[in-house]
């Protein structure tokens, strides 16, 4: 499974919505509670599911889904 697919999974299961196709591109515009509270949740299950740490800048800087992959794969090399 790619990371996008992992990362879809985690979206499903915070938002409770099986629906949810994620893209590189979807941001909080796109998903109506995707806010503050929400992002930690994503950022906490990102970094139990790939290993990884983000640090305030990583989260200041997301902006959408993208962004929180290339954290990822920057930090799993």
């Amino acid at each position: 499974m790619d990371n996008l697919s992992k990362l879809q999974d985690i979206f499903r299961d915070i938002f409770d919505n099986e629906e949810i196709a994620l893209k590189r591109e979807t941001s909080p515009d796109d998903i109506e509670d995707w806010d503050s509270l929400a992002q930690v949740n994503i950022v906490v299950a990102c970094e139990d599911e790939f290993g990884v740490k983000f640090d305030l800048n990583d989260i200041a800087g997301i902006r959408n889904a993208g962004d929180i992959l290339d954290v990822i794969e920057a930090r799993r090399g």
